[in-house]
């Protein structure tokens, strides 16, 4: 199974069974995707991480 990656909108594989939230990477540009809806099966750019400084 595949989907295009939005950043270089090359095809990305993914498992047969991918589950929501799951965090891809491209193989072409390397960005992270996750994955935000199985029914379609869709993918957007994974978010920063944040730092909480110890906060």
């Amino acid at each position: 199974m595949n989907v295009a990656c939005p950043e270089c909108v090359a095809d990305v594989k993914v498992a047969q069974q991918p589950e929501l939230n799951e965090i891809l990477e491209c193989g072409e540009c390397a960005g992270e995707l996750e994955v935000i809806s199985l029914d379609p099966l869709m993918v957007a750019v994974a978010p920063e991480a944040e730092e909480d400084w110890g906060e």
